[in-house]
């Protein structure tokens, strides 16, 4: 009993410190750390250095932050148990785990072009697409025939009328230029509609010497 519960106790250790990662993120590290000259970072890169000769650093200025690489979890986990929240230059250092994103393929690929052929011009159709023929005009030449036959002031009753329907009837305009030129007005009499004087453009003179 007692070796099989040493055996169980390896296995679950060891699929703990399989879970952890290998790597630490220390946040609001003191400004004079990213200075490479600087004696803190120096001591700051040995209180690591104890726990793993191979570590390594990634140094980010702009956020205060420095990610520290090991070489296993396990002595990552040993340098986060023993160095959190401890004094380092009169501050306290505070060590988190970094977060590891697993992608499927090593490299970016393009979206599917599920539903590309909205876009307007679509970049691809779609599979099986064909283009529509626009469909011949209809003409209708008894239309046509009828209203050739026509004359000035006649009319031609398209379609009769119903109860619930009106008809509908084309009428010819008259070809009178005495007709078309006046108006009535009030009184019944006819006077002479005003004629649109056409403005004048001006003189062009070419600025440009042949």
């Amino acid at each position: 009993m007692q070796q099989s519960y040493n055996e169980e106790s390896e296995a679950t250790v060891d699929v703990h410190f399989t879970d952890l990662t290998d790597s630490l993120v220390a946040w609001k590290v003191p400004v004079d750390v990213f200075d490479i000259e600087s004696h803190l970072r120096a001591g700051f890169e040995d209180l690591f250095r104890a726990f793993d000769r191979n570590v390594t650093f990634q140094f980010f200025k702009s956020f205060r932050r420095v990610r520290i690489n090991f070489t296993n979890a396990l002595a990552a986990a040993e340098a986060r148990a023993k160095l959190h929240k401890s004094d380092f230059n009169g501050r306290e250092l505070r060590l988190y785990f970094a977060q590891s994103v697993h992608i499927g393929s090593p490299h970016l690929e393009p979206p599917k072009p599920d539903k590309q052929f909205l876009l307007s011009p679509p970049p691809s159709p779609p599979v099986g697409w064909e283009q529509a023929k626009d469909a011949t005009p209809v003409i209708n030449y008894d239309l046509l025939c009828a209203i050739a036959r026509l004359g000035p002031g006649e009319k031609y009753e398209l379609q009769p009328g119903t109860p619930t329907t009106p008809s509908v009837v084309v009428h010819v305009c008259d070809n009178d230029q005495e007709s078309s030129g006046n108006e009535e007005d009030m009184d019944g009499g006819v006077r002479q509609r005003p004629k649109i004087i056409q403005t004048r453009r001006p003189e062009y003179t070419s600025s440009v010497t042949q």
